[in-house]
């Protein structure tokens, strides 16, 4: 079997020296497609927008660092339409997961969410409206479509309206309270291969701000599960229509200290391969087995 690990453009040549951000891409790569070739499964890194690729080399795609989808969403909408090998995960799964709605169906599905209040493109886009009605004076209003923070802001009662409605005015968007845990204690990131927990990673935003993403000057440390957040991952990767190879799970604590899922990401999330020696060997299993039946 010979795999494709879908990256973009920018990240197919190697890494500059000193590229610590880049280096992780591919050591996580490596990582993984060593990993395969126990299974006797050989791999190819490639550019997902690559008109030049040759499919019929293929017997499959794993999603990996596609991290320009959102910035191509048309485009990248008509290739998962047309690509014609097997996805990892399955294209019916990457077209629901794209759009941050599929919050309110786990939510539907008995997930516990952060509370999320979905602002639909062209709809009257009244900020303050949307927090008064929630009983929220302070938020964090987010694209449906988006990753890496893009238009990510965290707004007070009074203040970011005219942002909001130019953004609205654009694309859908979400609005969601700000919860202050994730200020003192970050966001842990669960991930689930083939239905159950591997490993976790806690993500520590900068002093100051609240988003976690490295880009922003967050920060990634080990982490050791609590049962309750186990049970609360694989529940939320259950709840699913279809159950995904690999999920990553970000889970906060609401001012209560319960569990509440910020985002289920199964398209292109990073896995922190590199932060757990079992990690690698167990999302290689999921995915062969997945596509050996």
């Amino acid at each position: 079997m010979h795999l494709a690990l879908l990256t973009d453009a920018r990240y197919v040549r190697p890494a500059a020296p000193g590229d610590g951000y880049h280096g992780n891409i591919h050591t996580e790569d490596r990582l993984l497609s060593e990993a395969l070739a126990h299974h006797g499964v050989t791999t190819r890194r490639v550019d997902w927008a690559d008109a030049a690729v040759d499919w019929a080399r293929f017997d499959a795609a794993v999603f990996r660092t596609t991290w320009n989808y959102a910035d191509h969403y048309v485009a990248f909408r008509r290739w998962l339409d047309a690509v014609p090998v097997p996805l990892v995960n399955a294209a019916v799964i990457i077209r629901e997961n794209v759009d941050k709605r599929y919050l309110l169906a786990l939510e539907a599905a008995g997930v516990a969410i952060v509370p999320t209040r979905l602002v639909e493109r062209g709809a009257a886009a009244d900020l303050d409206a949307v927090l008064g009605a929630a009983g929220w004076d302070e938020a964090v209003m987010k694209p449906a479509v988006s990753g890496g923070a893009r238009n990510t802001y965290r707004v007070r009662r009074g203040e970011g309206g005219e942002r909001f409605a130019a953004l609205v005015a654009e694309e859908a968007m979400l609005v969601q309270p700000f919860v202050h845990d994730v200020m003192a204690g970050g966001e842990v990131s669960v991930m689930v291969f083939g239905g159950r927990v591997s490993h976790a990673v806690r993500k520590i935003a900068k002093t100051g701000d609240f988003r976690v993403q490295d880009d922003h000057g967050g920060t990634v440390h080990a982490h050791v599960t609590t049962i309750d957040e186990v049970a609360f991952a694989e529940r939320a990767v259950a709840a699913c229509a279809l159950p995904p190879v690999y999920a990553r799970v970000d889970l906060v604590r609401d001012g209560a200290g319960a569990l509440a899922l910020m985002e289920l990401e199964l398209v292109e999330p990073e896995l922190f391969l590199r932060m757990a020696p079992g990690a690698a060997p167990a999302f290689a299993a999921a995915i062969v087995g997945a596509l050996r039946g």
